[in-house]
């Protein structure tokens, strides 16, 4: 118990730290928004669809748009804190340095959830669809988890490098795929009402690679920074 205490306090140091900076510039999640907004709009103009057609496309539109916007505020949140020399602060900092990954990574999920909250209700009006479901939300913070997860931990390896921008989707993508593919056809069977039957091996494959790869950042992250 004595250990885990400091480890928490650290942990939510870091995330208390980042959400105060966020809520002070709102530089990062503006620009999150404002990219996901965009993408929707853009889908609901050029896609002319019926209502049967739209909902069968609105499970792939909404993790399109979690994911660009999810990829950017990841390459955002490590370069902030290395232009601004904090990085090395952090990794200075007496503290067992999982909870530094912990900390941002609670903080990406946030962020990348606060976007959600966004994006629903607007979908829901353009698309004149409910989005508002118990199954939906629940696969949204489960895939968003996966995302951040992996995505936090590869952010720290690429910051170093000049090409991060670039680098961290070309990283990213390929090992996310597990978890998007099981999110988008979670969604689309929530949204078609589907029995639980069909549904539950891709809630069972996001919460396997949220588990999986959770511990696999755990593991290397004090690792990463080392290099």
């Amino acid at each position: 118990m004595n250990q885990v205490t400091p480890f928490l306090r650290a942990m939510g140091a870091v995330v208390w730290k980042d959400l105060a900076a966020e809520w002070r510039s709102r530089e990062m999640l503006s620009a999150m928004l404002v990219f996901a907004l965009l993408v929707i709009l853009i889908f609901n103009f050029a896609l002319e669809l019926d209502p049967v057609g739209r909902a069968n496309i609105t499970s792939g539109i909404l993790w399109v748009t979690f994911t660009f916007a999810g990829t950017l505020g990841l390459n955002r949140s490590m370069a902030v804190e290395k232009d601004r020399g904090c990085l090395d602060g952090l990794l200075l900092a007496p503290v067992d340095r999982t909870a530094i990954y912990f900390g941002k990574a609670l903080a990406n999920w946030i962020f990348m959830l606060s976007v959600a909250v966004i994006v629903l209700p607007v979908y829901s009006v353009l698309y004149n669809i409910n989005l508002f479901q118990p199954g939906l939300l629940l696969v949204i913070v489960l895939g968003s988890e996966g995302y951040v997860a992996i995505g936090t931990l590869l952010s720290t390896m690429t910051v170093q490098t000049r090409t991060r921008d670039i680098l961290l989707p070309i990283l990213l993508f390929p090992v996310v795929i597990p978890v998007v593919v099981a999110a988008v056809k979670a969604s689309g069977n929530f949204l078609a009402g589907l029995e639980m039957t069909e549904i539950q091996p891709w809630l069972n494959l996001l919460i396997v690679y949220d588990v999986v790869f959770t511990c696999v950042a755990f593991m290397v992250f004090d690792a990463v920074v080392e290099e």
